[in-house]
């Protein structure tokens, strides 16, 4: 497996990754309805940040990428997809850690995302890479839209949660 810095002319790839995803999360009951991807402007705001790598096998197939930008001195993990054939084979972890890497390189003060808190491979999986869940007063006024934002799109509130890692 091979993680690269993600161009413009992976987008096509990078939505049917997280569009094959999108069924993994629906048998876990974190999502419902109609799959959908990031849209170019979305994959574009990572790009422009430096925050949008690919998982290539070795033929240089996409199985996989991670998303974010930076926001209040934080890395925000937008997004993280990996290919259903290719999930529990450390895909994720590897996905991560490099975005984890290249926010520390540039001294940012941590990450933060949102995900599923039930689901296995989301909250779960972050706790063990040092994500920790916020609530009450210590969840950010931009966490907490952003769990506003998605609750407005049909994902259940009561699975979603809000998550920091500090450097």
């Amino acid at each position: 497996m091979l993680i690269r810095p993600a161009t413009t002319t992976d987008f096509d790839a990078l939505r049917a990754n997280e569009l094959a995803a999108f069924e993994t999360l629906r048998a876990a009951g974190a999502v419902g309805g109609f799959p959908s991807a990031s849209s170019d402007q979305q994959l574009q705001r990572y790009l422009d940040d430096g925050f949008l790598d690919v998982a290539c096998d070795p033929s240089g197939d996409a199985i996989g990428f991670c998303g974010g930008y930076i926001a209040e001195h934080l890395l925000h993990i937008g997004e993280m997809d990996v290919h259903p054939a290719r999930q529990r084979h450390g895909v994720g972890r590897a996905l991560l850690t490099a975005a984890l890497d290249k926010a520390r390189a540039q001294k940012l003060d941590g990450a933060t995302l949102t995900t599923d808190r039930f689901a296995p491979f989301n909250a779960p999986f972050y706790a063990t890479m040092g994500f920790r869940a916020l609530a009450g007063d210590e969840l950010p006024a931009r966490l907490r839209e952003i769990l506003t934002e998605e609750a407005k799109i049909g994902l259940d509130p009561a699975r979603r949660v809000a998550m920091m890692l500090r450097f």
